[in-house]
C-alpha cells in the first residue's frame, strides 16, 4: 500500500505567540521531530504544508527530502491546509492509496506510531484509522483513497475530525496516549519540557 504523509505546519501559533513549529524539544524543533519520524517510514511523499510562518520555517527545511507546499489561505483554517497537502502529495505520486495526516505540534508522534497506523490499515478493511487518546479520536490518522474526495471537500477549522464524526461507525483506532499532548501555549510547552527532565 502506497502511503503519503501530510504534516500540517501552516498555523499562526496565536496562543503561543511565537512559531511553535520551531520550538525546541530535546534538541530538535517540533516540526523536525515529526518530519524525521515520517522519513523513518517507507511513506512517500512526505508533504509539509506551511503558511503563516513560512519565511521562518522554510529555511530550516532546506535539503530535506520532503515536499513543501504553501497554503496562502492558512487563515481560513485547517481544512485548507489539508486540501493543499492532498494536492501537493498527488502531484508527486498519483498512485498513493492512503495519506496519514498529522500536525507539527504533537511532540510524542514517532515513526512507530505512524507505522502502527499503516499496519492497522493493512490488517483491516477500514478506510479510516485514527489515533485514540483521552476517550477522543484524532490525528495522526490514516485515510484511504475512497475518502480522498471527502478530504478535498473539507471546510473551516475542524480538519479531518468532521470526517471522523460522520463515519465513526466505519473507522478503527490505534491507542496513542501521547496524542493527548499538543503544545498550544507557552505553559503547555514549559510543562512538557519539565516533564521530560
Amino acid at each position: 500500500m502506497e502511503v503519503g504523509i501530510i504534516i500540517l505546519a501552516a498555523g499562526e501559533s496565536k496562543r503561543m505567540g511565537i512559531p511553535k513549529q520551531l520550538l525546541d524539544v530535546n534538541g530538535k524543533s517540533l516540526l523536525l521531530n515529526v518530519i524525521d519520524s515520517a522519513l523513518d517510514t517507507s511513506c512517500y511523499p512526505v508533504t509539509v504544508v506551511v503558511g503563516a510562518h513560512k519565511k521562518a520555517i522554510v529555511p530550516v527545511l532546506k535539503d530535506l527530502p520532503i515536499n513543501i507546499v504553501d497554503n496562502p489561505r492558512w487563515e481560513s483554517g485547517m481544512a485548507g491546509s489539508i486540501k493543499m497537502g492532498m494536492v501537493g502529495s498527488y502531484l508527486l505520486s498519483k498512485t498513493i492509496e492512503a495519506v496519514i495526516i498529522t500536525t507539527s505540534d504533537m511532540p510524542e508522534v514517532s515513526s512507530s506510531v505512524l507505522k502502527t497506523l499503516i499496519e492497522k490499515a493493512r490488517a483491516t478493511n477500514a478506510n479510516i484509522i485514527t489515533s485514540k487518546y483521552n476517550d477522543a479520536i484524532g490525528v495522526p490518522a490514516l485515510i484511504k483513497r475512497p475518502f480522498f474526495e471527502e478530504l478535498l471537500n473539507l471546510e473551516g477549522d475542524q480538519g479531518a475530525r468532521q470526517i471522523f464524526k460522520k463515519y465513526k461507525n466505519e473507522l478503527v483506532s490505534i491507542d496513542f496516549n501521547g496524542g493527548a499532548i499538543d503544545l498550544d501555549t507557552k505553559e503547555d510547552y514549559y510543562n512538557y519540557i519539565n516533564s521530560q527532565n
